[in-house]
């Protein structure tokens, strides 16, 4: 599945993680295998990252994506029986940026 991220190019996707979660680990796996610039901070390493994703998500779940310090986005489809979908994650960073909907 061949997906256009350049919309993400010059942006800073911070994904909020912990080395126990299998949505992150999927969620790391698949930004690898893109060209999508991202960082990880680790809630279990990183000191008040946990509260700082509680605080301002209302949730305790991961992962999450901070999207230039001002936008949150799941990294995680819960509805979804894979847990996870690129076109939807893609998609959802998009609505965040203003950008609408993928063609």
């Amino acid at each position: 599945m061949n997906l256009d991220t350049s919309f993400l190019a010059g942006h800073d996707l911070a994904v909020y993680t912990a080395t126990w979660c299998p949505d992150c680990t999927r969620l790391k796996r698949w930004l690898a295998g893109t060209d999508i610039q991202s960082h990880d901070v680790n809630i279990e390493n990183v000191e008040g990252a946990a509260e700082k994703l509680e605080e301002e998500t209302g949730k305790r779940a991961i992962p999450f994506v901070l999207l230039d310090g001002k936008h949150w986005v799941r990294g995680y489809h819960k509805e979804l029986p894979q847990r996870f979908d690129p076109k939807l994650f893609l998609s959802e960073l998009r609505a965040q940026l203003g950008q609408g909907q993928t063609r």
